[in-house]
């Protein structure tokens, strides 16, 4: 018995000073090389190094540090010496953008500015700990804290309050609370006192971010397993954050200009006579259009890499015919190869060795839309050239574009196991690290082969899943939507958080993919359509019809208005997108990138507000609405329709019409524009309109051409210009053109907005005679009503010259 109460108390001690949470404790050693800091702790290790004045890794684990290795980060540091001293309390690391203090007993970081203010610190008593292999970081939340961005993430601009999980999923039919969704971005933004930070975790694990739920003391992220890896990131700005984030993980490459336009889908357009059916009612209905995709049922009983014979008889042929229209083809590929005997992918793909396998070297078996299937190992250089080599097929048919889906990975039971091994560039890892970046590394391999093949020809490549650094390699789209009005909405949001995570090319199922929308749902989605990066009407099997014209003649026509401003905004958006390509900012911006510490901007009523560009502002709302407040942030705006003058940092209350999408033009701002085409093949006339708004602030655009096509641009055929509006001397400034191309606009017609009755301008130094007149951006949708009048025009009064466009520079006096 007295054996019975020692072991009792043995076990009491044991249970009482047992730590479920493992600490790492005091700093035992330092080491300075250059940059970084090497840390040894009680229980841990660190390296904390200086990637550039403005960016700090913070690397923490159990075990000695590993090698270094990927898949999102591609830059190496910035070599600079940035200022490292200690005593017995701390290490201190100082740049000319922040400093970094390292505390030794116990172990943690804090982030200061320079003057010493707190922009981030670990919470004290929490820091960075691990519970068996899950490894959490805890940062004290600041008072009055916001938290933004996290790549494709439902809910409210701002995230504060809420948790959110990356684990890529097949989210069919998501609520608009749902999380997780397709794709993982472990990267936010936070704003307080006036200052902003990001926090880029690069681990690729199943992890998870809180930001204030379920308690009042912290923010933390945490993986399931791997290393606590993350990129700390500070400057004034949000844009500048979101550059700096896309320095680190890349910036997108220019699209082909047909990408820009619109793109006509269904799940699914069949037979070839059907799809030829849609390319020519678009032509005959004179709705400007450049892609048609194809869906699953062009497949072969759904198997990749094969055309259902029946229903496609001569895909080649297909294709060259809709080339003649001006139509671009994408169709969809999905991962999962049918395990079946005699088809070739498959015979291919065993013989090649590239299928993703357990751990006792049978292939992984799931079940998707063919059937039972293997999936290709992407994250091995022999995977991503076998693909490349069954891509062939498709270029050969005269194939366009590729539509990357079910790559989460996706599968019937959506439980893949655990113990399927992956190559991770030679370093096996199991399906609970490979998960997040299986559709990463699809895209890459279809991005990378599809260049390959079609040399001097730009590929179109889009994917529903990803992981941070995807913009290097594709568009994105939100997934299967719902035709529903707060699905809309929630788009809008969706992408502007995108934005926010470096990923500028995105797009949402225009119209809703499940259900049927009404014909004002469908037509207040049009119209936002025709400002988002991507423009792609969606819908799904067993829907309505969703073309323009499915919903009567008023919804074609509201339909064809907005799509014929997008087309003829396209040197706008063009330049945009090259901006994209130079510093990662997005066409598509949440009014915090530009507005971060006005808190109107976060309000639930004018959260979905957002700019395209540098120049409009879209405020969009549910189609049923009759009135609705916007707000305008500091400064001037203008009506895009009407001209009319705002004073910005109010709230007005609009009438609503489902006519007119509400947009404002911001003060002195530059758009470039052209006469309206059908699609990219035609050439538009001769003339580049140069919208300029009268404004109180200095303002510039960099506008940009090239072929929209090839990669000559990269070898300096292009042609690109800086602009500039100065109010204070009172001149609009053309600086002479970069670049070995010519633009393709001989002529430049300025339209001014808002110069009153002004009646002549100089043009490097020669007069010029203003004309009085009216712009019209839309066209007035007929009265249906035979005893009704019919709509007036709503135009703008503007003041018009034009004059020779050339490669010098052009200075205007006003």
């Amino acid at each position: 018995m007295i054996y019975r109460h020692i072991l009792f108390y043995l076990l009491i001690g044991i249970a009482t000073f047992a730590q479920p949470v493992r600490e790492p404790g005091k700093v035992t050693a330092v080491s300075i090389h250059g940059q970084e800091i090497r840390i040894t702790t009680e229980k841990a290790f660190a390296s904390i190094t200086a990637y550039s004045p403005s960016v700090i890794r913070v690397r923490i684990d159990k075990q000695a540090l590993a090698k270094d290795f990927s898949y999102a980060v591609i830059a190496q540091p910035t070599a600079f010496q940035p200022r490292i001293t200690q005593n017995d309390q701390q290490v201190k690391m100082e740049t000319d953008s922040l400093v970094v203090h390292i505390r030794k007993n116990p172990f943690s970081i804090a982030f200061l500015k320079t003057d010493g203010t707190v922009i981030n610190t670990d919470e004290p008593g929490l820091h960075t700990s691990w519970i068996g292999e899950e490894v959490t970081t805890y940062k004290t939340m600041q008072e009055g804290e916001r938290f933004i961005g996290l790549g494709e993430k439902t809910g409210n601009l701002d995230r504060k309050g809420n948790a959110y999980t990356n684990w890529n999923t097949d989210a069919y039919g998501y609520t608009t609370g749902q999380d997780p969704i397709y794709a993982t971005i472990p990267f936010y933004i936070g704003i307080h006192h006036g200052l902003s930070y990001g926090i880029f975790f690069d681990n690729t694990w199943r992890s998870d971010f809180n930001f204030g739920a379920s308690n009042n003391r912290f923010s933390s992220f945490s993986a399931n397993g791997g290393e606590m890896n993350y990129y700390f990131i500070y400057h004034q700005r949000v844009a500048d954050i979101i550059t700096a984030y896309t320095g680190l993980t890349g910036r997108m490459p220019l699209p082909p200009l047909w990408s820009l336009g619109y793109q006509q889908n269904r799940y699914s357009y069949y037979p070839d006579t059907e799809v030829y059916r849609i390319a020519q009612t678009l032509r005959e209905k004179q709705i400007p259009a450049d892609g048609i995709t194809l869906d699953i049922h062009y497949m072969d009983a759904y198997k990749l890499f094969t055309w259902n014979k029946s229903r496609f008889p001569d895909p080649a042929a297909m294709n060259a015919k809709l080339a003649k229209l001006g139509f671009k083809t994408t169709v969809i590929v999905d991962p999962g190869i049918k395990v079946e005997k005699g088809y070739a992918a498959y015979e291919s793909g065993l013989q090649s060795d590239i299928f993703i396998k357990y751990t006792d070297g049978q292939p992984y078996t799931g079940q998707v839309w063919p059937g039972w299937c293997h999936f290709p190992d992407f994250t091995t250089p022999k995977g991503r050239q076998w693909w490349k080599g069954q891509l062939e097929s498709y270029a050969r048919a005269g194939v366009s574009g590729l539509w990357n889906d079910m790559n989460e990975i996706a599968t019937w039971g959506q439980k893949m196991p655990d113990n399927v091994l992956f190559s991770f560039e030679g370093n096996p890892v199991t399906h609970q690290q490979a998960h997040n970046v299986y559709g990463l590394q699809m895209i890459r391999a279809s991005y990378e082969g599809y260049r390959a093949i079609t040399p001097g020809k730009r590929p179109f490549i889009l994917t529903r899943a990803g992981y941070a650094g995807l913009q290097r390699y594709s568009a994105i789209w939100t997934g299967d939507n719902r035709a529903e009005e707060d699905h809309m909405l929630l788009g809008v949001r969706l992408m502007n958080s995108l934005g926010l995570s470096g990923v500028p090319f995105s797009g949402m199922d225009v119209g809703g993919f499940t259900g049927n929308p009404t014909p004002s749902l469908y037509a207040r989605w049009m119209q936002i359509g025709a400002f988002i990066p991507y423009f792609r009407n969606h819908t799904g099997i067993n829907t309505k019809s969703a073309e323009p014209w499915a919903f009567g003649e008023e919804v074609l026509e509201i339909s064809r208005n907005y799509i014929n401003l997008r087309y003829r905004l396209l040197p706008y958006l063009y330049a945009c997108f090259y901006d994209a390509t130079q510093t990662g900012l997005p066409l598509m911006r949440t009014l915090a990138i530009d507005h971060t510490h006005d808190p109107k901007v976060y309000d639930g009523s004018f959260q979905n507000q957002y700019c395209f560009g540098p120049s409009f502002l879209i405020a969009p709302f549910e189609s049923k609405q009759d009135y609705a407040p916007v707000y305008l942030p500091e400064g001037r705006w203008y009506d895009l329709y009407t001209d009319s003058v705002e004073q910005g940092g109010r709230e007005k209350m609009l009438t609503l019409s489902i006519q007119q999408l509400p947009v404002f033009v911001k003060e002195s701002s530059i758009i470039p524009m052209q006469t309206l085409i059908q699609n990219t093949t035609e050439k538009p006339a001769d003339t580049l309109f140069l919208h300029v708004y009268q404004g109180n602030v200095k303002n510039e655009f960099v506008y940009y051409e090239d072929d929209g096509e090839t990669y000559a641009y990269e070898k300096g055929a292009f042609y690109k210009r800086r602009m500039t509006y100065d109010p204070a001397a009172r001149t609009i400034t053309l600086e002479k053109a970069a670049g070995q191309s010519s633009s393709r606009f001989s002529v430049i017609s300025l339209v001014l907005h808002g110069f009153g009755g002004q009646q002549e301008i100089r043009v490097n130094g020669n007069n010029a005679s203003l004309q009085s007149g009216n712009y019209a951006f839309i066209q007035p949708v007929s009265r249906f009503d035979p005893q009704g009048e019919s709509n007036p025009v709503i135009s703008c009064a503007v003041r018009t010259t034009s004059f020779r466009n050339g490669a010098d520079q052009i200075i205007i006096q006003l």
